[in-house]
């Protein structure tokens, strides 16, 4: 596909820095049928799917992957050794692009298939992006654990095993896989905060200026870049734990490719259950 122009950015997305329209012609139309927005009629019924066991579950899932979490950094660092200093920097930048990935992948299955009515994962992991793309700013109103659990649920069965051999493994066995365990353990740090800095990339005011000096310099996920996401048909763009692998990815085709794939041998067209949503306007 084509790289968004500034004009179809800011014709096709919601500008979440002017919450009031003050830049941007509105239309009779869009007053009392927002195509985005907390007013979306769309938005709203997704909204209220969120469920009390929905919530329980998110907060024992960080409850849980924090404790592991937790458990395996003393552990990395009670057998660390200092030749090793430099795996440990080689695994963060990889645990980094992993994340940035596995968070593209997600993102992008998501978005592009599915369907809120499927039974257990709908409502449950289809929903929040399905409301994410008709009101963006949602997001910013959702506490850590909202925002969060989903992302540290995944971590639990790395952490768990990663837990299990700390515990059973010999000093000798430990070390040997030492390396992998590091590497695993950065990457699931930077799977757990994926949301929070997709979170910021939806915040234009209040951030502390610790965060917008790390989207200034493209450390996480910089609000201007992720704009492009929000670009309907939302079709590109879609990693959001740095953004680094957007533009790459883009260039070579990589999301398009699979989606003619898929809907060339299932008939299945991509983000199709996202636009009926969409159009859920009164």
């Amino acid at each position: 596909m084509v790289l968004k122009s500034e004009e179809e950015i800011i014709k096709y997305s919601m500008t979440e820095e002017d919450p009031n329209s003050n830049a941007q012609i509105v239309i009779a139309e869009e007053v009392s049928k927002p195509r985005w927005g907390p007013q979306h009629a769309g938005a709203q019924e997704l909204a209220s799917q969120y469920t009390k066991g929905k919530r329980i579950q998110e907060t024992i899932c960080i409850g849980v992957s924090t404790t592991l979490i937790a458990h395996n950094f003393i552990m990395l660092c009670w057998n660390f050794h200092l030749d090793k200093w430099y795996f440990v920097i080689a695994s963060a930048l990889l645990g980094i692009l992993s994340a940035d990935f596995m968070s593209g992948l997600v993102h992008w299955t998501a978005d592009s298939w599915g369907s809120v009515e499927l039974p257990i994962i709908g409502k449950a992991f289809i929903r929040p992006f399905r409301e994410h793309h008709i009101d963006p700013t949602s997001i910013t109103r959702h506490d850590f654990i909202e925002t969060n659990g989903d992302n540290f649920s995944v971590t639990i069965p790395f952490m768990a095993y990663s837990a299990y051999k700390f515990l059973t493994y010999s000093p000798e066995q430990i070390q040997e896989v030492y390396n992998f365990e590091c590497y695993l353990f950065l990457l699931t740090i930077f799977v757990s905060v994926t949301n929070q800095c997709h979170k910021w990339s939806h915040t234009y005011f209040g951030l502390p200026r610790w965060i917008t000096l790390l989207q200034d310099l493209h450390i996480v996920l910089p609000r201007k870049h992720h704009r492009i996401h929000h670009v309907a048909p939302h079709e590109t763009y879609f990693c959001i734990t740095t953004g680094w692998l957007n533009l790459p990815l883009e260039k070579i085709r990589f999301w398009s490719t699979f989606e003619y794939l898929i809907e060339a041998v299932t008939g299945c067209k991509p983000r199709s259950d996202d636009l009926n949503w969409a159009k859920k306007r009164s």
